[in-house]
């Protein structure tokens, strides 16, 4: 066969394979934007529900809430930087594991990730500390305070797990062997655990403790074996037998009045000037302008 005879051959071939794309891969895409519109955000039979359409509800319902909160927030990183209120990572970090050790709940909330809890926490921090900058609290108040409230300063070993239950440790012993293949642990545990609570929630417990009454000692001695990223061998409980997987280990502590002292004072202070905790207290300082109006930026 010669050169040219080869060249028309592969040349052809390409032309075949570039037609087959076309057709069974970018038309259908095309085709499906065509046949929807541009402006058509979904089709229910010969009935359209149009783009704008969708928007404006979505902006009835969430927009004026929504909005107010993003000016909220930058009113008040330019009240910071206006009033030089700083506010360190420590800061943050330590309100994070407290509301995690406190609640338990922050890992279920799967709508936020972490950072945008620290960016939500930095935000709140920062407006107290702005509210409170010029209010005197005595370090005798602040220390007495902190003496009777140790408690609330104290985090305890916590740890972030999920859990897939079964009735059988035979079921139990099955479900490792899908772990170990590749199976995701929140897919089982939504086809699988039988405490839908928490499998509709891919089997997340969010955050437990000791402290917490209604966690069985089980569960705790078994996330205290376990490495981040790891799940258990068969736990046996009360109902049958549990899988868990650790997602974060907060190792437990006592924090001193040194570091939480910033944080009494803002407490103690807002007890003081009972001001509503809001950042529309700066926005005429900082000519804030919104579509909703001057009306409803005064209520």
């Amino acid at each position: 066969m010669s050169k040219q005879k080869l060249r028309a051959i592969i040349a052809g071939l390409a032309l075949l394979n570039l037609l087959t794309i076309l057709i069974f891969v970018i038309w259908p895409l095309i085709a499906s934007k065509i046949s929807l519109g541009e402006e058509t955000a979904a089709r229910v039979g010969s009935e359209d529900i149009s783009r704008e359409a969708w928007i404006d509800e979505l902006e009835k319902r969430y927009g004026k809430d929504l909005l107010e909160e993003m000016v909220d927030k930058e009113v008040v990183e330019q009240a910071a930087k206006k009033y030089k209120v700083t506010l360190s990572d420590d800061e943050v970090d330590r309100e994070l594991k407290m509301m995690k050790t406190m609640y338990g709940t922050v890992g279920q909330n799967r709508s936020k990730s972490k950072e945008q809890w620290k960016r939500e926490i930095r935000s709140n921090l920062l407006l107290e500390k702005l509210l409170t900058k010029d209010v005197k609290v005595s370090e005798a108040v602040m220390k007495d305070y902190y003496e009777t409230n140790k408690d609330i300063y104290r985090i305890p070993t916590t740890y972030h797990i999920s859990q897939i239950t079964t009735s059988t440790k035979t079921d139990a012993e099955q479900i490792i062997k899908e772990l170990k293949k590749g199976v995701k642990f929140p897919i089982l545990a939504m086809e699988k655990s039988l405490d839908e609570f928490t499998a509709n929630q891919g089997g997340d417990m969010g955050y437990i403790s000791e402290d917490n009454e209604q966690i069985s000692e089980t569960y705790i001695s078994a996330a205290e074996k376990l490495k981040v990223g790891k799940w258990s061998q068969p736990v046996e409980t009360d109902e049958g037998w549990a899988i868990l997987f650790l997602h974060e280990k907060i190792e437990g502590r006592q924090y001193s009045y040194k570091e939480v002292k910033e944080q009494i004072h803002r407490q103690k202070a807002l007890e003081q000037i009972q001001t509503p905790v809001s950042g529309k207290i700066f926005w005429e300082e900082f000519d804030v302008d919104w579509i909703y109006g001057t009306d409803d930026q005064k209520k």
